[in-house]
């Protein structure tokens, strides 16, 4: 998008050329995914023939407000000053850049699935720092745009964190499967969401560093709030974190077979 992209050690992603109005906006170029993030759709086949038919591929993007946040904040932010910012005060600048993002987003996927992705997921880790009204406004319409342009035949997962307040409006946006973060009741937040749509989660990825019978016993209350219902899917509530014990890992994966065996 020529807006100067680099990873500092520590701080995720850093834009150097934040867009901050329309001026800016005016300034990204034409973009094609094919050409210019072809190399995520070859290690995308890569990893498809190394699977064979033992496991699924899930494909992968940020959802349009969390990439919106990087790219007006410039890296991460606690309270999204200028992104809100530009919401409240140049609204039509913010929807050209938000559909902009959607039709970009819904291309990479769609090239994920064509180059041998099984599953995709939408991930709006930033979301949450939103109230309903706002995200009923800015963001639902542009989340919907993805969803609907992903290719029908795909299952798709919709996830963020912090979302005990969006949950409705996030199923109005679509999604085969509705991830959820650890800060909410796996069994509540199902029974709000209607037991049609399938779950995702809801360990606390800090339980991992916890003894393996207390992560046994976390896994088998998140099983319960389940409670039998089909269509749920264990995972953790948000992203693994680098120095979780591998062995840790290993034993969930292990406890969640066990215990959820027919």
């Amino acid at each position: 998008m020529g807006v100067g992209l680099r990873y500092d050690q520590g701080d995720g992603p850093v834009i150097e050329r934040p867009l901050r109005q329309e001026s800016d906006l005016a300034g990204i170029p034409p973009i094609d995914v094919t050409e210019s993030l072809d190399f995520v759709a070859q290690a995308v086949k890569l990893a498809r023939q190394a699977l064979g038919d033992r496991q699924p591929l899930i494909g992968f993007a940020g959802a349009p407000f969390t990439l919106a946040s990087y790219l007006v904040e410039g890296g991460a932010s606690r309270q999204y000053q200028a992104t809100k910012t530009l919401m409240y005060t140049q609204p039509d600048t913010w929807h050209r850049m938000m559909g902009m993002i959607a039709d970009v987003t819904a291309a990479y996927l769609n090239m994920q699935i064509d180059a041998g992705a099984d599953v995709v997921q939408l991930f709006d880790s930033w979301v949450g720092n939103l109230g309903p009204d706002d995200y009923r406004r800015f963001v639902l319409p542009h989340t919907k745009r993805v969803i609907a342009a992903v290719r029908p035949d795909t299952p798709l997962i919709h996830f963020g964190t912090v979302t005990g307040t969006l949950l409705e409006l996030m199923r109005e946006a679509g999604g085969d499967v509705i991830g959820l973060d650890w800060r909410v009741d796996l069994g509540e937040a199902w029974r709000r969401l209607g037991y049609d749509v399938s779950v995702q989660g809801n360990l606390d990825p800090v339980a991992l560093f916890a003894e393996i019978p207390e992560i046994r016993r976390r896994a088998r209350e998140i099983l319960d709030r389940a409670d039998g219902h089909p269509g749920h899917i264990f995972n953790l509530g948000h992203g693994i974190l680098p120095q979780t014990p591998v062995d840790h890992v290993i034993a969930l994966v292990d406890a969640v077979h066990e215990m959820s065996r027919r």
